[in-house]
């Protein structure tokens, strides 16, 4: 595995299309938790080496409960991801947070009940932390890309992540309000879960488009307005990937970062009651510390 800098972007299927990126080959990766969302889009940009995975494949075929997340994280970790920039879009829970707002997402609420949460398991238990979920070093250069851009940004906010495919209902949404969140989504849990222990440092950036149920003008947002804003994220989230490639892999910083070290002191079994089968999968995203 690789020690050089390697940026994952987990978004849309279009992220990847950026001009001056060069050397872009599709690669296909099997990992012990299955095969991700689809094949990884792998390329340069200037001296920065970029690995993009559509989330929900291409074309959008996998909805969010079913997204192999393990698979995901294991990929770009197998493919020598250093970092990871998670984009998704979500509803706005706040009125101060319209449609095209950008939050540098801090903390999560995770309110998923249906999907594979960590790697480890019977015969080798972890348990990492995720006081701070997200690696405040990376959430500086997105602030900083964000900013150079003009793009309508918030650092700081709660993503409250439910399981879908479904909206809210309005007491749902009410409810999440009341608990401060900031933003609404399908797709940042267990994928921030798995990057911590994988070890990997992990930036989310939450764009609006559109207000969740609880706005009273709710009903007036329209198809066409929701693809409006959609599009214009997309634009701004490309000349944010290019921005950030190369700070991102020239950051001094990158390698005493605390994510890289999460499993430290993690692992709880002990070493002559671990499954060797298990701990040879494990081995998969967690060399470092299992050895191999």
């Amino acid at each position: 595995m690789s020690a050089e800098p390697l940026l994952g972007i987990i978004g849309g299927s279009g992220l990847y299309d950026l001009p001056g990126l060069t050397e872009t080959r599709w690669q296909r990766v099997e990992t012990p938790w299955g095969e991700p969302s689809d094949e990884i889009f792998l390329g340069t940009l200037g001296s920065a080496r970029l690995a993009f995975l559509p989330r929900h494949g291409r074309g959008h075929r996998v909805p969010p409960s079913e997204v192999n997340y393990r698979a995901n994280i294991a990929a770009l970790k197998h493919l020598g991801a250093t970092d990871v920039l998670s984009l998704s879009a979500v509803g706005g829970l706040r009125a101060d947070l319209p449609p095209g707002t950008f939050v540098v997402v801090d903390q999560f609420i995770d309110r998923t009940y249906a999907r594979a949460k960590s790697f480890f398991g019977t015969g080798l238990v972890a348990h990492v932390s995720m006081a701070h979920p997200v690696c405040p070093r990376l959430g500086d250069h997105v602030q900083a890309a964000l900013a150079q851009q003009g793009v309508p940004q918030v650092r700081g906010g709660t993503y409250l992540v439910m399981e879908g495919p479904q909206f809210s209902t309005l007491a749902e949404s009410q409810l999440y309000r009341s608990w401060n969140a900031s933003v609404i989504g399908m797709t940042n849990m267990p994928e921030a879960k798995l990057a911590r222990e994988a070890e990997l440092c992990y930036a989310s950036v939450a764009m609006v488009t559109d207000f969740d149920c609880w706005h009273p003008q709710h009903d007036a947002v329209t198809v066409d307005s929701i693809i409006r804003v959609l599009l214009a994220n997309a634009d701004a989230a490309r000349t944010l990937v290019a921005g950030l490639a190369g700070t991102i892999a020239a950051d001094p910083a990158a390698p005493s970062c605390h994510c890289r070290r999460a499993l430290e002191h993690a692992l709880i079994t002990a070493p002559d009651a671990r499954d060797p089968a298990l701990v040879e999968r494990l081995r998969f995203v967690a060399a470092r510390v299992l050895g191999g």
